[in-house]
C-alpha cells in the first residue's frame, strides 16, 4: 500500500471530475451568461477556457506523479511535484475562473489577478521536480 500515491491517484481523479464540470459549465452556460450582461463574451470565454486547458493538462501531470510515486513511492521531489501541481491548478486555473467570471460575480476578485503568475510558477516549478526526480532518483 502507498498512501501517497493512492493520494495523488485520489486528487487526479478529483481535480479531473471538476475540469470536465467547469468545462462544461463554460461551454454550456457562460457564453449566453456573459452575453445576457453585455459583456465581451469571446474575450471573457478565451480567459476561462485557458484556465480549463491548463487545468487539464496538469491533472495528467498529476496522474504521472501518482503513477511514477507506485514505483519509488520514497520520492521527495516526486511528491513536490505532485504538490506543486495541485497549487499550480488552484492559484492559476482558478485565478482565471474568477476573473473571467468577475463581471457576473457577486463579490470581488481583483485580488485573483496576482495569483495567476504564481500559479504558473508552480507549474513550473512541478516540472522541474519531476526532472529532478528522475536525475536524483531520490
Amino acid at each position: 500500500m502507498n498512501l501517497i500515491a493512492d493520494k495523488f491517484i485520489r486528487l487526479t481523479a478529483a481535480f479531473g471530475a471538476a475540469a470536465v464540470a467547469v468545462g462544461a459549465f463554460g461551454a454550456h452556460s457562460l457564453k449566453s451568461l456573459f452575453i445576457a450582461r453585455q459583456l465581451d463574451a469571446q474575450y471573457l470565454l478565451g480567459i476561462y477556457e485557458k484556465g480549463v486547458q491548463y487545468h487539464f493538462y496538469h491533472v495528467l501531470a498529476l496522474g504521472l506523479v501518482g503513477i511514477l510515486l507506485y514505483h519509488r513511492p520514497g520520492s521527495q521531489w516526486l511528491q513536490r511535484a505532485g504538490w506543486l501541481f495541485v497549487a499550480g491548478i488552484l492559484m492559476f486555473s482558478g485565478s482565471l475562473y474568477l476573473l473571467a467570471c468577475r463581471d457576473v460575480l457577486p463579490f470581488p476578485v481583483g485580488w485573483a489577478g496576482p495569483v495567476t503568475p504564481l500559479g504558473g510558477l508552480c507549474f513550473i516549478g512541478g516540472w522541474v521536480a519531476l526532472l529532478i526526480s528522475v536525475w536524483k532518483k531520490i
